[in-house]
Order: structure tokens, then C-alpha cells, then sequence
């Protein structure tokens, strides 16, 4: 069994909570927080993948 790595397990957590979030704003009908959310889940994917290229 592999070592786990801590930080993008907590990245991929924190990506996981912000598309959830936005499920939460569209039941709340605020689409600025829709927007918001998606907007952090992206950014934060986008840092996982780049990170994850970078150590490779």
C-alpha cells in the first residue's frame, strides 16, 4: 500500500466541497454563489493538475 499524500488528498477534498457547494447555491437560487463556486472548483482543480504535472 502507497504512502498517502496529505496536501492533494486535502486539495482534492476542498475541489470536491466547492462543487458540492454549488449544488447548495443552486438549490438557494444565488447564482453569484453558483458562479463563485464553480469559479474556486476550477481554480483549484486546475492548481491540483498543475501541481500533480509538476512533480512528475
Amino acid at each position: 500500500m502507497g504512502k498517502i499524500d496529505i496536501p492533494m488528498l486535502l486539495l482534492a477534498t476542498l475541489v470536491i466541497l466547492m462543487f458540492v457547494l454549488v449544488g447548495i447555491a443552486i438549490a438557494f437560487r444565488n447564482i453569484w454563489l453558483v458562479l463563485l463556486f464553480l469559479l474556486l472548483g476550477s481554480l483549484f482543480m486546475g492548481f491540483g493538475l498543475y501541481v500533480k504535472r509538476k512533480r512528475k
